[in-house]
Formats: C-alpha cells, sequence, structure tokens
C-alpha cells in the first residue's frame, strides 16, 4: 500500500483499538462510567441499558443486505448532542457485531439460531456487554434472519441466554409481546450472587407465568462456559493457549460459530485470574474491521473461518483452530508455547483437569477448571504480598521485584516469572496492591494464597 493508505490504515486501527478493546487498565470488576442519563441504570441496579432488534434491510440499487436497527427498546431521550453522538456510533457498532458477517446474506428457509456475545469499551474506558440472539423470524418462504441484541454493563452470559429464551418465545406470539417482559425485567433489581429474581409474565393462553433468573455463586464465573473451550481443545492444547496468553502475545481463535468464538475467547480469559488481559479483546471481529488483524500490539481475536486467508500471512502470532472438521490446531505458532511454563507446574495442571470428568454441573466444572489454573499463579507469584514493602502508615509501597522472583527456589518457575513480571497485567496487579494498605487482603486468590502457606507450613513442621 502506499504510504497514505498504510497511514490511514493505522489511524483506523488506532480509532477501532480505542473504541471496542474489551479489557483496559482498570479492575476488571470496577464500576464503570455510562453516558446516560439514567442514574438507576449507573448504579447497577438495572439489568439491562436496551434491546435492540437488528434486521437485515435490502440496500438501494443493491442485492446486498445491510444490517439496521428496526426496534429499540426503550427509547433513550433527553440526551444532550455529545451523548446522542457517541450513542449513534455504539449503535452502528452493535449492527456491525450482530452480523460480523458483512452485507453477503440471501434469504434462508431454515436457519438454527445461536447465541454470542461481544463487549464494547467506549472512549471515557467503560465497558458494556452486548448478548446477541440471531434467530430466523416467523414467517413462509425464504427470509433473512434477524438478530435480538440487549446491552448491559453486567457479565453474566447464562443469565441473559436464558433471558433470551424468554424473548424467543414471545416473538414467536408477537412483536408486542417483547415489550411487557423487557418492561418487567427492567424494573426488577440484578440478584446478589447465589440470589434468585422471579418475574410474572402474561402469555396469552398460558397465562401469567413465573420467571425465575439465578445468578451464580462464584459471580466472578457467571460469564465463563468452559464446556465449550474443552470441546474444542484437548487439554493440552488449553495449555498452549494458556502459556501464550499468559505471555500477552496476539492470538486468534478461528470457527465458523459466532458462540464457540465468543465462548472461547471469554474462557481463555478467565482462565488468568486473579489477572486481568490488559489488551485488545475482540470475541468477533466483524468482516469490514479484519484489518485489526495487522496491529503490532498484544490482542485476543475471534475471527471467522471463511476470513481464514486475512490473517494466515503474518508470523510471530499464534491462530487456533477451534472448527469440527480442522486439519491442525494450530495453523501459526511460535514454536516454544511448549516450553513457556514449568514443566511440574504443567503436569499439576493437567492432573487437576481431570477431575473434571466427574464434574454433573456447569457450575462444578467451572470451579474445577478456575481450581487449576488460579492454583498455579497461587504458586508461583502467590508470595507477592511478602515484598510489598512499605515505608510508614499512609504512604504507597513498594514492589521488590528482584528479591521477589529470587526467593523462588525452582530454576524454572523462576525462569518463567522472570518473564512473567514484565507484563502489563502482572504490572497492573501490583500496582493495584501498592495502592492499598498493608494488611490482610479480600479476594478468593488471597484466600487460596493462604490456605497454601498454611500447608507449606504444616507439611515442613511434619518433616521436622
Amino acid at each position: 500500500p502506499s504510504d497514505e493508505d498504510e497511514a490511514g490504515q493505522q489511524g483506523a486501527l488506532k480509532r477501532f483499538s480505542a473504541m471496542w478493546s474489551s479489557f483496559r487498565r482498570g479492575k476488571r470488576d470496577r464500576e464503570y462510567s455510562i453516558t446516560s442519563l439514567q442514574p438507576r441504570y449507573v448504579s447497577g441496579q438495572y439489568f439491562f441499558e436496551y434491546l435492540v432488534v437488528v434486521s437485515l434491510k435490502k440496500a438501494k440499487d443493491s442485492s446486498n443486505y445491510e444490517p439496521q436497527i428496526t426496534y429499540q427498546f426503550p427509547k433513550v431521550n433527553g440526551m444532550a448532542r455529545f451523548q446522542k453522538e457517541e450513542e449513534e456510533k455504539t449503535l452502528k457498532a452493535i449492527t456491525l457485531f450482530c452480523f460480523p458477517e458483512g452485507i453477503n446474506w440471501a434469504p434462508l428457509t431454515e436457519y438454527h439460531s445461536e447465541t454470542f456475545s461481544f463487549v464494547l469499551t467506549e472512549i471515557d474506558g467503560s465497558r458494556r456487554n452486548g448478548y446477541c440472539r440471531r434467530l430466523l423470524p416467523g414467517g413462509k418462504g425464504a427470509r433473512p434472519p434477524e438478530a435480538y441484541c440487549i446491552i448491559s454493563t453486567l457479565a453474566c452470559f447464562g443469565l441473559f441466554s436464558k433471558i433470551f429464551d424468554e424473548v424467543e418465545k414471545r416473538r414467536q406470539i408477537s412483536m408486542a409481546m417483547i415489550y411487557p417482559f423487557m418492561q418487567k425485567l427492567r424494573e426488577a433489581p440484578f440478584p446478589a450472587p447465589g440470589n434468585t429474581v422471579e418475574i410474572n409474565s402474561f402469555i396469552p393462553g398460558s397465562g401469567t407465568e413465573v420467571i425465575r433468573l439465578t445468578r451464580p455463586l462464584d459471580s466472578w464465573l457467571e460469564h465463563v462456559d468452559f464446556a465449550t473451550l474443552f470441546s474444542c481443545l484437548t487439554d493440552k492444547e488449553v495449555l498452549l493457549v494458556f502459556a501464550a496468553t499468559v505471555l500477552e502475545r496476539r492470538i486468534i481463535f478461528i470457527a465458523d460459530e459466532l458462540g464457540t468464538l465468543s465462548q472461547v475467547i471469554h474462557a481463555v480469559a478467565a482462565l488468568l485470574y486473579p489477572f486481568t488481559w490488559q489488551h485488545t479483546f475482540i470475541s468477533i471481529v466483524p468482516e469490514i474491521l479484519i484489518d485489526v488483524v495487522m496491529a503490532p500490539t498484544p490482542y485476543l481475536l475471534g475471527v471467522q473461518k471463511h476470513l481464514l486467508d486475512f490473517v494466515t500471512d503474518q508470523s510471530d502470532l499464534l491462530v487456533v483452530d477451534l472448527s469440527v472438521d480442522k486439519e491442525k490446531t494450530f495453523i501459526v505458532s511460535i514454536g516454544d508455547e511448549s516450553s513457556i511454563l514449568p514443566p511440574k507446574l504443567e503436569t499439576e495442571i493437567l492432573e487437576a483437569l481431570t477431575n473434571r470428568q466427574k464434574t454433573p454441573s456447569v457450575e462444578e466444572l467451572n470451579r474445577v477448571v478456575s481450581e487449576a489454573f488460579l492454583q498455579f499463579f497461587v504458586k508461583t507469584v502467590g508470595h507477592y504480598a511478602s515484598y510489598v514493602k512499605y515505608s510508614r502508615k499512609g504512604q504507597q509501597g513498594v514492589f521488590e521485584k528482584r528479591s521477589f522472583y529470587k526467593a523462588i527456589e525452582s530454576k524454572t518457575t523462576r525462569h518463567f516469572v522472570k518473564t512473567f513480571i514484565q507484563t502489563q497485567m502482572f504490572d497492573l496487579f501490583i500496582q493495584e496492591v501498592e495502592q492499598q494498605q498493608p494488611g490482610p487482603q479480600q479476594g478468593i486468590f488471597y484466600e487460596k494464597v493462604l490456605e497454601y502457606q498454611e500447608k507449606k507450613k504444616r507439611d515442613q513442621s511434619k518433616k521436622h
């Protein structure tokens, strides 16, 4: 490309990354500000911001289809001009993510409905989740599919998938049936982890139904489905992906199904807990924005298989095929992925993962998988708190990096940690610890660290 074309392409990539990369610096569970005039929603009491229906409409003077928003609930009124402009950009982005394949559609008589999710990050750092159910609308003859999309700051895939079941059921009766159900949902308080909210909804012919929506107890895993990840990849392949992710490399996942892409990419990001992916994160890259794969910075991207040719002419990245009919899993790789993790700890993860065969429920599977990877971080960097030193009370702590990794006895673990502590995700984690006051910290990770340290003390006292 000419210099001018290349400059334009880079500018587009920067703008795209600024608007839609998923995880920014900042706590994962931090409350983000929303450019909206609805304070009750900002306080986190609403389930969702709005529901939109995106339909495929034939473009004028063309046989191509364009995705357009044909229904929005509730209508957002009373916005200032700059807010309205930002909202219009967001709505345009939603249409792209609901139909990332672009304009090449033809009317269909059969279509398997699918549910997937994506993340929008605005320029001000506020993050919104998009939940999408694509289906074939009622009617006779060939017709294009339509998409129902819920925008919410809440990350809870399972809960919103159940809400879509209710939306789809009402859509089969009449579009008008969706409105009262969504109004009732909007007025309901979002439940605390482990709690249930009940919504009464009237359906002609069936009477009043009571819909129960239960939020999982492990709230940090409520957006995650590890089952899809392990149905697409073997345990060893998951470890290779995890190793590349831990070192913040460029990783692209390939699949035909949008649901597979979004579920796998969110599951991979969840394996990093208590750390958070700090770079570009796009679970489904719309065809019109495929140039984002050329970005030189770290990313986690989901790309549909028909766009594979756009991503395989690069090196220095990992391309993972999730398809059922794949010839090989790793289409492109750097080649050192199997030597990144300490061998002993890698074996321990694989052994822990064998327990998932006995798990009867999604919640139990999530617990077993997350525990296996959480223990890896407990054993490699769990001693971090002892190396944050405070000169005097009220002052910010200082992390003694060199003493921290030198304290590790195992050479292979020390070598890994020396590389890992240079990542942005570790840097941010330590920055937050340094800003806290000395003393016991909160959270599952810290609890597991204490358990592990107590066990080590007991084992040492038994030896003596």
